[in-house]
């Protein structure tokens, strides 16, 4: 019985440190929602060829992987998203630019209103894989003008 009672102790201070782990990635995560931010500015771009161009601003703290603001854009249907371009972010706490650029399918987009969906998120490494970490995320009804 001694194997087993030291069996069933190992199993659940196993459990007690995976229930512990979330909880503090999720305090830390609540913590920087004040101090992290994205925003769409409300007119973007769109050039005869489809040519889509994005812009906003962002803040946020530095971490431990690389961090990115990447944005997607959709119109008459909602459900079908079109990924525009990806910028690497400066995380240093204080407010930058960004621009994302990128050509959806041909005529899958068109002047007029659309909706913008812009995320900074991180690549943090764990367990040896880079894995997404949300820091802030932000969605806003623009224009798209032609350019």
């Amino acid at each position: 019985m001694p194997v087993r009672s030291a069996v069933l102790a190992t199993a659940a201070g196993a459990a007690l440190l995976l229930l512990a782990a979330p909880a503090a990635t999720a305090a830390e995560h609540d913590a920087r929602l004040g101090t992290e931010s994205v925003t769409v500015d409300p007119t973007g771009r769109i050039a005869a060829d489809g040519t889509v161009t994005l812009t906003g601003t962002y803040r946020c703290t530095p971490g431990s992987g690389a961090v990115f603001v990447s944005s997607s854009v959709s119109q008459s249907d909602q459900s079908v998203r079109y990924g525009v371009g990806g910028t690497r972010a400066v995380c240093d706490g204080i407010e930058h630019r960004w621009a994302n650029t990128g050509t959806p399918s041909a005529d899958a987009l068109k002047p007029g209103a659309a909706h913008v969906e812009a995320t900074l998120m991180e690549l943090r490494a764990m367990g040896g894989l880079p894995l997404p970490s949300f820091h802030a995320r932000h969605g806003q009804d623009v224009t798209l003008i032609a350019s």
